[in-house]
């Protein structure tokens, strides 16, 4: 009876593979998709409401009118940024125009630019560029690729003496500031120094030295192969001694070092 039961039931070789081909790619699925296969299903169901989704003109024309909205918004924004860039601009270009005059850049000025872009952006609808002319009768050109170490250096003291009038920033770090200048040029990039709230300055300078709180001493030495920095602290006493060296160099006379408390009792 069995026997017989399994002849007449043979399965079919076709058919046989037609399964299997269909189990395999149902693994695969699965396999692709990172689930089981029992969970295709469900799988297929919550993709084609997502196509459906994305693909239906009723929502297609809902995010087309938030866009609409969204841009509005931005422009009604991107105007009021132009309109306040370039007031501000002139202003800002203006006063550190006068400020360069101070700091042995007679003759230079500054000049911000507010180029409109073709399309706006994060920034809004323009391209700001700072531009420097070096001397009277000179071309403003930009500032990153025409100004030397020491111009940028005071530039940038004479642009954060006068915002830091409108923001307050803790503290600013200056790396030779003071580059090419003296005498009296000096003792204003020293005063302008000290109005901030906070600085650290790398100078060489004795006249910018002496407007400083509080003073440590960098000096480089010879370890075996390798130079070795040292940062030293100077009390008061060391304090007129050091600037009694970066005023008279290898010769120290009682003239300079009298000099030099003057200058640290203008502090």
């Amino acid at each position: 009876m069995g026997l017989t039961l399994l002849t007449k039931n043979r399965l079919d070789p076709a058919r046989l593979a037609q399964v299997e081909e269909r189990m395999q790619a149902l693994h695969s699925a699965a396999q692709k998709y990172r689930t089981e296969t029992d969970d295709l299903p469900k799988l297929l169901l919550e993709t084609s409401e997502q196509l459906d989704a994305l693909t239906a003109s009723q929502n297609i024309e809902a995010l087309r009118e938030q866009v609409q909205q969204e841009e509005v918004a931005y422009l009604k924004l991107a105007k009021q940024l132009s309109q306040k860039r370039t007031k501000a601009a002139k202003e800002l270009g203006d006063l550190v125009t006068s400020a360069m005059q101070d700091l042995s850049m007679a003759g230079g000025r500054l000049e911000i630019a507010v180029t409109p872009l073709a399309e706006g952006g994060s920034h809004g609808l323009e391209q700001i560029e700072f531009l420097v002319a070096g001397h009277a009768g000179s071309t403003p050109h930009s500032l990153a690729k025409v100004a030397s170490g020491g111009e940028l250096a005071r530039i940038s003291l004479a642009i954060s003496v006068i915002t830091s009038k409108a923001s307050f920033t803790p503290t600013l770090i200056f790396d030779e500031v003071d580059a090419g200048i003296g005498g009296a040029v000096a003792e204003t990039v020293g005063r302008l120094l000290h109005q901030f709230h906070q600085i650290l300055c790398m100078t060489h300078l004795p006249q910018v030295t002496a407007q400083g709180n509080h003073h440590f001493k960098i000096s480089k030495s010879q370890s075996g192969e390798k130079t070795v920095s040292q940062v030293q602290i100077l009390g008061r006493a060391e304090r007129v001694e050091e600037v009694t060296r970066m005023l008279g160099g290898a010769t120290i006379t009682d003239t300079t070092r009298r000099h030099a408390r003057e200058l640290l009792g203008q502090n």
